[in-house]
Parts: structure tokens; sequence; C-alpha cells
């Protein structure tokens, strides 16, 4: 039966008439991984940079995710054209490639998702749930367009190249990590720091400028909607181990009484 991949992030964001607001995975669970995806956002991102996540937990996310409307974005460890492979085969659609710092690192992300001759990406699409095991018609003539490749902007060596890393073809959008920026700026854990925060909107206006969509994470409510007033086309506001973590700790804090030294009893 012939089979029809879902439109990619890219294409989501080129039809958005607002800015689209999103949310970290890290847990490794699928089930968490659905209870989000029911909650009316309309993008996670399933982290595997520094999050417990391997290629059976990816999978099990994007399966758990797939009958909902919000859009699945996997993070990779690492820009590395074996692993990108495999995640494509898995089924991943929209990538988000971390510490992208060069042009010459964006043309290789682009490259690991395209088959020859335009890139690298080994051809195995019959074994694979990306074709669907060869139910996607003339999926190898069209996988190219149904992958989207954001890159992680989050060095001052990024910063300071963005504009090029924007014209690289095949790059949909940047997203702008502060957290790294501002420890590549010695200003670690220190992401409000306004240095970090007029590169990111220098990074903002350079994407502005290219005509390509530019994110952020923030968690920060008063810093994320600062930032989409500067132009960003999504947003990441939360994540699902913050939440449950901050969520458990005032539960503990409303019916444990503290001890001498301030923290629950339980502890």
């Amino acid at each position: 039966m012939p089979l029809r991949l879902a439109p990619t992030f890219a294409q989501a964001l080129a039809g958005a008439d607002r800015p689209l607001a999103g949310m970290w995975v890290c847990s490794g669970s699928p089930l968490v991984a659905e209870i989000c995806a029911g909650a009316g956002l309309d993008w996670l991102l399933i982290d595997a940079e520094h999050s417990p996540n391997g290629l059976e937990s990816i999978l099990a996310q994007l399966q758990a995710i797939s009958g909902y409307p919000a859009q699945a974005l996997v993070r990779p460890p690492v820009n590395d054209p074996v692993l990108i492979k495999q995640y494509l085969d898995l089924g991943v659609q929209n990538l988000l490639i971390p510490m992208v710092d060069s042009v010459a690192d964006a043309r290789a992300a682009v490259a690991a998702t395209r088959y020859p001759p335009e890139g690298v990406r080994g051809v195995g699409s019959a074994l694979a749930r990306a074709a669907r095991w060869n139910r996607v018609p003339d999926y190898l003539a069209t996988a190219g367009a149904t992958v989207s490749v954001t890159v992680q902007i989050e060095s001052t060596t990024a910063v300071d190249a963005v504009g090029d890393i924007l014209a690289v073809d095949g790059v949909d959008a940047i997203f702008v990590g502060p957290s790294d920026l501002a420890a590549s700026m010695g200003l670690l854990g220190r992401q409000e720091h306004p240095r970090v925060r007029t590169a990111v909107e220098h990074c903002l206006e350079a994407a502005a400028t290219a005509g390509k969509p530019a994110g952020v994470n923030a968690f920060t409510p008063s810093t994320a909607r600062s930032y989409l007033d500067s132009g960003a086309s999504f947003i990441l506001v939360g994540a699902d181990v913050a939440l449950l973590a901050r969520g458990s700790e005032a539960l503990a804090a409303a019916f444990i009484p503290a001890a001498d030294d301030g923290t629950p009893g339980s502890y």
C-alpha cells in the first residue's frame, strides 16, 4: 500500500502564522513523550546529546508521538554521518544538529541527509522505517524533501559565521543555544547576560536577513517573549525532566516539614 510521509518541521514553519512553541523530551520514555505530544505544543525535541536516548528509545518515542499533531525533532549527540544515517533510517524527518561552528560543519550536516551524488547518506530504504519499508513511492528520489535540517548556533565562532552558515543550501533553519554560547563567552551559567542576549539577537537578525527561520532555547518566560518579539520563529520553553523535578519538589515542599538546614525532612 503506498504511503505518504508527514510534512517536515521546515514545512510547518513555512506554513505557520505565528511562532511555534515546543519543549525538550529528555527522559527516554515513550510514555512521557506521548504525554507531552498530547499537551497541545507545536513541537517536541527528543534529545540524544545530553539525555539517555539510543536508537531503540528514539524509535519508540517517534512511534508514540506519531499519533499526535506535534512535530518531532531529534538532536543527535554529534554531527556524524553514520549516526545521522541511522536516525534517518529510523524515520527521523527533522534533525537538530549540535555544535555547528562553520560552513564546513553545516555542509557536512546537510550531506549526511542526502543520497549521492548530492550527499553521502547510505542507501538502505528497503530495510528501513524511513521509507516505510519501500511503501513510500519513489522514496530514493524524493528523500531529501522529506527531511529538514536545523543547525545549532552555540559558540562565538558560530555567531561570527552565522550569515555564511545560513547561506548553506539545505540548511532550513538555525537554533541558538544560549547556555553553550554563554560558556564559550566565558559566562558559564549566565545565559541571561546582556552579551549573550545581544549575540542571540544578532543571530535572529541574520536569519531574518537570510529569509530563514531561527529558534532559541529560553526557559524563562520573560526571556522567551523577548526573543519572540525580536523575531524568533520557534522556541523551546521547557523540558519534561525539569517539569517533573520542579513539580515533585513543590509537592515535597508543600507536604513535608523542612529540617533545620532548610531541606525537606525525607531527604
